[in-house]
């Protein structure tokens, strides 16, 4: 094989009726083509875009395979050149990984997510001292209601520079981290999370129908690069009588 030759991709199937996720199933994948020797040490392995066509399954899948492995060493990213494989032996690390999901209603009862706002503004106090900035940041404002009932309400604070490409993506289809993601200017490479009771005032207790003054779960989530940015702060108020929050832990191998 040349020096600079793709290797050959063999290809295994994603199980759609497998109730693990996508990104776990594909993780498994990579690994053993690495593990296998189909991806040698030192190979430029395929771009993001030829995995999605190859496994029909969008990028931010892909994305989260692929760092489930450079997190763990098995891969590693090379700016400007794309990304590598660099071991096929066993590193030291997590075989556990933490998904984070609310829990709000049953699965039979859909739940709708409206936007209330969206667009630039200067940051409270809190998002301040968590982003470190003084600077302009992207606020989203939104609501998840359930039966007519609001359930929780998210606000989420990205500073102005780690968007550079925004294009005002739907957000009441799709999450501030997916959006980091898809577009941000640094990946997340770890999550800060804070989970405590608070009380609501204002416009917050006006949004969740509560009276002034009565409690709610408070959830603050900090993403962080592995440069160590702030690239975004969320925070997250849920009615005590209508939300759970759940942590999830997957194997991924």
């Amino acid at each position: 094989m040349l020096q600079n030759e793709i290797p050959q991709l063999h290809i295994k199937t994603i199980d759609r009726f497998n109730k693990e996720k996508l990104y776990i199933q594909l993780t498994r994948i990579f690994l053993d083509e690495i593990r296998s020797g189909n991806w040698e040490r030192g190979r430029q392995i395929f771009t993001e875009e030829e995995l999605c066509k190859q496994y029909n399954v969008s990028k931010i899948t892909v994305r989260q395979a692929i760092n489930n492995l450079v997190d763990e060493g098995y891969l590693i990213k090379v700016q400007g050149k794309g990304t590598f494989a660099n071991s096929e032996l066993p590193v030291a690390g997590l075989v556990m990984k933490t998904r984070l999901t609310e829990d709000t209603f049953e699965n039979e009862v859909r739940a709708g997510r409206e936007v209330l706002f969206k667009g630039f503004r200067e940051p409270p106090p809190d998002a301040r001292e968590h982003l470190k900035t003084d600077g302009e940041v992207f606020h989203v404002l939104c609501r998840a209601m359930v039966g007519g009932e609001p359930v929780h309400i998210e606000e989420s604070f990205v500073p102005r520079e780690m968007l550079p490409d925004m294009k005002w993506p739907d957000f009441e289809h799709c999450s501030v981290s997916e959006v980091l993601e898809e577009m941000g200017a640094k990946r997340i490479f770890k999550v800060r999370q804070t989970i405590g009771i608070s009380q609501v005032y204002g416009d917050s207790a006006r949004h969740l129908n509560l009276q002034e003054g009565e409690p709610v779960i408070a959830v603050h989530r900090l993403f962080i690069s592995s440069d160590a940015s702030e690239l975004a702060y969320i925070r997250l108020l849920g009615r005590r009588d209508k939300y759970k929050f759940q942590i999830e832990l997957e194997r991924i191998r």
